[in-house]
């Protein structure tokens, strides 16, 4: 095993240079001048310029680390993409450094030292999610490996890229975990003692069923009821700002621990990963973890129904019809369509906060998947503001969002019930099914910046996010952060202008 690693970057040079021209970065070029250009030469020599993402590790440079991995960074100051919508230069250093670091825990490197690469927040977002291994199971682990910045270039940056990081890493674990391990009392529990390390004005609440009863929830119980696990309805309440009456962002995410499909019962093939059907509730609790670790000065509430949905003879039947806290009735003609149900109910109750927006996260229609793909969360809005805020995080994360319609066409489709006021799927069952949950949702949404992510799409992680192992992707947890830091700047903005 090795003691200790290093991470440098380099840059593609341009067209009009001649081969063999290097663009070291500030760190690199420092560390080769210590060496008096041995890094320098030994790049030329040992094979073609590095492209974006690519690695190559020398050994033996310099005393205090015996391993050094060099790593192609692109094009410099790519900067902002239109077309890919996300910045490019940022992806490049979080794609780059993931892959070194990778490199330097294969050969049992166990403290990396990172190179900045001019974006220190990216490259520690790039360590930390890159060494990323869900392996708490398994008898055999992978080397756990600390990272820090190389120098001291922007340790504040880098600080907040390992948040940033590790906020995401939180929602992966819970994602990835098994059923049998995270249950919604489980999840509850693991959440609770996340934020237990903070202060005072951090609360956790985890109301029982009892509770979930009192407040007249038959959507969100008629979900749960299938089951043995018993449901629990999460509140976390981050009181950053100073303005103790500062309106709250509330987040509300889909938390279905287990989604067999209940009585319309799913394929067994891929049934496992429907253990990361909680993805929404993961990603929204990890996002406030994260936004209190950041001490970020804007107040959130997040609400995360949590449950299980089981087939057994007390589950709900296709053809039933339930009651939601609004006293809507829903026609549940697919047990399978869950998540509207339960979300239906956190969404009426979040309205008591009054808040200034509402986001609620959720693993919602296979459709989504089709739609996108893994490349973006969809998202439906009834507020042109809330998505210019989560458009324009997203570009600074590169884990993207894309705007879908919320038409009066589908609600009419989700609205046209035999039994009931709406009916939990779309009358063309095939068609547009992604657009019909959002349709369902919004009928329990007054306020007017409200915004629904689909992330069933983003759930997993094939190859597709370099940086990103291959398992449950904790997506969108960076944006969720970034969009509730920019609500920060935009009420400071505003008030000056005042």
């Amino acid at each position: 095993m090795w003691p200790s690693g290093l991470v440098l970057g380099v840059f593609e040079k341009k067209e009009e240079e001649e081969e063999g021209t290097l663009h070291l970065t500030e760190a690199a070029a420092g560390f080769d001048k210590s060496l008096s250009g041995k890094l320098s030469e030994l790049l030329k020599l040992s094979g073609p310029a590095l492209k974006n993402g690519k690695s190559r590790v020398f050994y033996g440079l310099h005393k205090d680390f015996p391993c050094v991995a060099v790593v192609g960074l692109g094009k410099n100051n790519a900067g902002v993409c239109g077309t890919e919508n996300w910045d490019t230069s940022k992806e490049n250093i979080r794609q780059a450094v993931s892959a070194g670091c990778r490199l330097l825990q294969d050969l049992e490197v166990s403290h990396v030292e990172v190179d900045s690469c001019g974006d220190a927040q990216s490259a520690a977002e790039g360590a930390v999610l890159g060494l990323f291994q869900y392996d708490q199971l398994k008898s055999k682990k992978k080397t756990k490996v600390t990272t820090q910045l190389h120098g001291s270039a922007d340790v504040v940056g880098w600080e907040k890229g390992v948040m940033y990081g590790e906020g995401q890493n939180l929602a992966r674990l819970l994602m990835e975990a098994p059923a049998n391990h995270i249950t919604p009392t489980a999840f509850a529990k693991t959440i609770e003692e996340k934020l237990r390390r903070f202060f005072s004005n951090k609360l956790c609440r985890c109301r029982p069923q009892a509770w979930i009863e009192e407040q007249q929830m038959g959507a969100f119980l008629s979900v749960s009821k299938g089951s043995e696990e018993p449901p629990v309805f999460l509140e976390l309440h981050y009181n950053g700002s100073p303005d103790s009456k500062q309106p709250p962002l509330l987040l509300v995410g889909k938390g279905i621990t287990f989604d067999s499909g209940g009585i319309s019962l799913k394929p067994s093939a891929s049934m496992d990963a429907m253990r990361a059907d909680m993805g929404g509730a993961a990603t929204v609790c990890a996002s406030i973890v994260t936004a209190a670790s950041l001490k970020l000065p804007v107040n959130i509430i997040g609400l995360a129904p949590l449950c299980e949905n089981m087939p057994s003879g007390k589950a709900t039947k296709p053809g039933d019809v339930v009651r939601a806290k609004n006293g809507k009735t829903i026609q549940v003609d697919n047990t399978d369509a869950e998540g509207r149900l339960i979300l239906a109910d956190a969404l009426c109750y979040g309205h008591v906060f009054n808040p200034r927006a509402i986001v609620n996260v959720a693993t919602l229609t296979g459709a989504m998947d089709v739609a996108l793909g893994s490349a973006a969360a969809g998202v439906f809005t009834n507020s042109d503001w809330l998505w210019e805020q989560l458009h324009r995080a997203s570009v600074v994360t590169g884990d993207r969002v894309w705007r879908m319609p919320l038409f009066q066409h589908y609600t009419k489709q989700v609205t046209d019930s035999q039994l009931a006021d709406l009916n939990n799927i779309g009358k063309y069952s095939r068609s547009g099914g992604a657009c019909t949950a959002a349709a369902f949702l919004r009928e329990f949404v007054k306020a007017p910046h409200w915004a629904h992510l689909d992330i069933a799409g983003v759930m997993s992680n094939k190859d597709e996010i370099p940086y990103l192992r291959k398992g449950m992707s904790g997506r969108p947890t960076r944006t969720l952060v970034e969009f509730a830091a920019g609500l920060t700047l935009s009420q400071s903005s505003s008030k000056t202008q005042q």
